[in-house]
């Protein structure tokens, strides 16, 4: 069970292994990853994710990360 959705791409920069450190912190979170969500050019061009259907990306692995970390809380914070 899961109060935050987090969906990636099997195709982004971005993937479940890179997560794991933040889904172990982070057990509200539920991961769907997709073959392919139509979003190739944002794709190509940096890591993202989408957080309760929200676009998050960063410039790097480690940015994105963190502003999926950042996002998580403020979505947690809805539910205290």
């Amino acid at each position: 069970m899961g109060l935050i959705l987090l969906e990636i791409c099997d195709l982004n920069l971005l993937s479940e292994s890179a997560l794991a450190e933040l889904l172990e912190q982070y057990p509200e979170v539920a991961v769907m990853s997709y073959e392919c969500q139509n979003l190739c050019g944002l794709c190509r061009m940096r890591p993202y994710a989408l957080v309760n259907g929200q676009r998050i990306f960063g410039k790097d692995i480690k940015e994105c990360i963190e502003n999926i970390r950042v996002k998580i809380e403020e979505e947690l914070s809805l539910f205290a």
